[in-house]
């Protein structure tokens, strides 16, 4: 099949276009710049110039293309209810194109989205309407897709990690490296999930070649690591000191990230492994972070 990649030149894009190759499929890629289509050519990926914020140059890439693989998003916080208004949009358009037709559609979300409520472990099963992750649009978007008889199935991402990048974690690293300090909250037993970046590539191509409409698929392969474990690994790594921040202080540390240092965002894999027979294999998020270099 050819498909259609946004974010195809972005550190999950990247690694889900090498596996589409892999796996024998052809990919046309979305990048905005000359720099990213001179990347994917080299690649032997095909160029579609465009933007998420340019809804015909998505509609165009669809039209193109016998599947769609969706990881573009705007990580600049600042920003953020904007940004996740402009996924549900760049869904939609995508959407409007499959409408009857059976082409795939592989859209990205988070896992924490499946958790009941506080500190409870995300499952595919549970859609948590109520929670205040603003991504809940896009999912909703895709749902009505789903009804309109499009092939939509979400892939929700806990921290995806290599020894370059691992999500959230990213930012912590360089707060820790500010401020002199490796810090979490409380005793630190708040858990995040985390996957490898080759194992959550590995698991997109499945999703998409599967094409269960209205499926969710969580890509986990860690279902909790500790803020402790965490910052312990960030502390050794940078060779500053440990500390434990009451919850009080959280806000001044954290800044923007306190929110999320506040919260568990366990997840659970076990139906996902199950439905598309995927055993995550790549290294673990503390060997990543004992192994990166933190220069």
């Amino acid at each position: 099949m050819r498909i259609f990649v946004t974010g195809a030149t972005g550190f999950l894009g990247t690694a889900i276009v090498n596996e589409l190759i892999h796996a024998g499929h052809q990919v046309l890629g979305l990048t905005r710049s000359e720099e990213g289509a001179q990347l994917l050519t080299s690649r032997g990926v095909d160029v579609h110039f465009g933007d998420i914020e340019d809804l015909e140059s998505l509609r165009r890439g669809v039209e193109q293309s016998d599947g769609v693989i969706h990881t573009a998003f705007n990580h600049d916080f600042s920003t953020f209810v904007a940004n996740c208004e402009a996924d549900r949009q760049a869904v939609e358009a995508m959407g409007s194109v499959l409408k009857g037709s059976t082409r795939p559609f592989v859209m990205t979300s988070v896992a924490a989205l499946g958790a009941k409520g506080p500190g409870q472990v995300a499952t595919e099963e549970t859609f948590n309407l109520d929670s205040p992750i603003l991504r809940r649009i896009s999912e909703l978007e895709a749902d009505k897709l789903v009804k309109e008889g499009v092939y939509v199935s979400v892939v929700r991402l806990p921290q995806v990690h290599d020894t370059l990048k691992q999500g959230l974690i990213t930012y912590l690293i360089s707060m820790a490296r500010e401020k002199g300090v490796s810090a979490y909250v409380g005793q630190g037993d708040k858990r995040w999930a985390a996957v490898h970046l080759s194992d959550c590539a590995r698991l997109y191509v499945l999703a998409l070649e599967r094409n269960s409409a209205g499926s969710r698929y969580n890509a986990v392969a860690e279902e909790g690591v500790s803020h402790k474990q965490i910052a312990e690994a960030i502390a050794l790594g940078l060779n500053v000191p440990l500390q434990s921040i009451d919850s009080e202080s959280a806000n001044s540390h954290f800044s923007w990230l306190a929110p999320f240092m506040s919260s568990d965002m366990s997840a659970s894999s076990t139906i996902t492994q199950k439905l598309l027979e995927w055993s995550p294999t790549g290294p673990d998020l503390i060997s990543d972070l004992q192994q990166m270099d933190y220069r």
